[in-house]
């Protein structure tokens, strides 16, 4: 039966959620093995070789939701909270930029006089303005049709939105007071969204706060709703587990994922929601993030720091009042490796480290995407802008071994090209990076 649905899996086909369901009940480990392996082919057909890399840039930890697993939540009186200036988002972009990072992805609590659709807004725009930031994406709280719509006029690539879990009961628990705690406001929020001109969404439920089966196949049907209603899948699909968070009164998971059940789950998104970007963030390990790249993620996040303030904190390591006292986090990172080991390891994978920001600037977006990967007609788009983006950061950012093992990876990468024409367009654009050339792309 699991040969059978890995052999439709092949094809691109889109997975039933019965399929999937079989899937997710797999135990034993040699089929598990299989299921990795086509995971991986699955997500070399659709995307390549190159693996997208990010970084959160969060504004504010003001919320008045009292989620039990989080860090922000209103009843964490010991938090110390933090609002940035739109000068200390700039600057917060400006570091991340320093970095190499070329996109970023917003994220605050849900609080409308501090973070609320105007302040959001001018995040954006601040970053676009100031900074060599070419996209933003954003992690906020459910809006409104007008509000969502400033927020896709401001130049959102993504917006992303969990329902952390879709069990109503559970979802009751963990979500007692503020207005989080609507589940259908925030479950139809999607809807909203694509209905205001975002053609890319991001979805995700937050693994062990009640059976991964459950909200895996959930996460899926969603993701499936969205293709009927609109003609494309989620963009994005998040895996995030339950970390712990300081002041938090939920320490473990309600039901535990194991890592073994952790790359099951990114297989089977994979498998079953081909076209979606699958996240994997620094809530993992390292050891773990480095296997499930080969089994079906396709973005990871890299140096993440889940409070405001944290990357100029980082940076300058100043005694100044505004750091005396750390801002509280939304959740504690596991993998501490910056944007240069990152973009090594990958290379060291024998993968292609991609900070490309394409598809959203030149309209590979929504159903257009959605049959573009599908089709596999995604993945030459992918390499090249791949090997061009790590050109550039070769050249601007790349130090100690990561340079040599780059190289490394445009070689091998201009080599696995097969399309004679497609080679030579891109060894002419990596020629033009090399001679002063920024931000070109395919």
């Amino acid at each position: 039966m699991v040969d059978n649905i890995l052999a439709r899996a092949s094809m691109l086909n889109c997975l039933c959620l019965e399929d999937s369901a079989v899937l997710l009940s797999v135990g034993d480990s040699i089929v598990l093995q299989k299921i990795f392996q086509r995971a991986g082919e699955v997500k070399e057909k659709v995307f390549g070789k190159r693996i997208v890399l990010f970084a959160p840039l969060y504004l504010s930890n003001y919320c008045t939701n009292n989620c039990l697993y989080c860090g922000f939540r209103k009843d964490n009186k010991d938090a110390v909270r933090r609002t940035l200036t739109m000068g200390e988002v700039t600057e917060e972009a400006r570091v991340l930029e320093a970095k190499g990072f070329k996109r970023v992805l917003l994220v605050c609590g849900e609080d409308p006089k501090r973070s609320g659709i105007d302040y959001i807004v001018g995040a954006v725009e601040a970053i676009y303005k100031n900074t060599g930031i070419r996209i933003v994406h954003v992690n906020a709280p459910p809006m409104d049709i007008f509000d969502l719509k400033r927020l896709k006029t401001s130049g959102v690539g993504v917006y992303q939105v969990f329902q952390e879990t879709y069990h109503r009961p559970t979802y009751e628990i963990m979500h007692p007071s503020g207005k989080k705690r609507y589940y259908d406001y925030r479950l139809n929020v999607m809807d909203r969204a694509m209905e205001a001109g975002f053609e890319d969404v991001g979805i995700g439920s937050l693994l062990g706060l009640y059976d991964y089966r459950f909200d895996v196949l959930s996460t899926i049907a969603h993701a499936r709703y969205l293709f009927e209603r609109f003609g494309a899948y989620a963009h994005t699909i998040s895996v995030p587990r339950l970390r712990p968070a300081e002041g938090s009164p939920l320490q473990n998971m309600p039901f535990p994922v194991s890592d073994e059940d952790f790359k099951k789950i990114v297989a089977v998104y994979r498998l079953s929601v081909p076209s979606a970007g699958i996240v994997v963030s620094t809530r993992e390990g390292e050891k773990l993030r480095d296997e499930v790249i080969h089994s079906g993620a396709s973005q990871i996040s890299a140096g993440s720091k889940t409070e405001p303030g944290g990357y100029a904190l980082e940076k300058f390591q100043i005694s100044n009042f505004k750091f005396q006292n750390k801002p509280v986090e939304q959740f504690s990172t596991n993998d501490h490796r910056g944007l240069e080991e990152m973009i090594a390891s990958i290379a060291r994978c024998g993968l292609m480290p991609s900070l490309c920001t394409t598809c959203y600037r030149v309209g590979r977006t929504g159903a257009n995407f959605t049959k573009k990967t599908l089709s596999g007609n995604m993945e030459k788009f992918c390499q090249a802008n791949a090997i061009l983006t790590l050109q550039e950061y070769i050249l601007d950012y790349a130090q100690n071994g990561a340079k040599e093992l780059g190289i490394t990876a445009i070689e091998k990468g201009l080599e696995e090209i097969k399309e004679p024409d497609l080679k030579k367009e891109v060894m002419k654009k990596v020629e033009e990076i090399r001679r002063g050339k920024r931000d070109v792309y395919f």
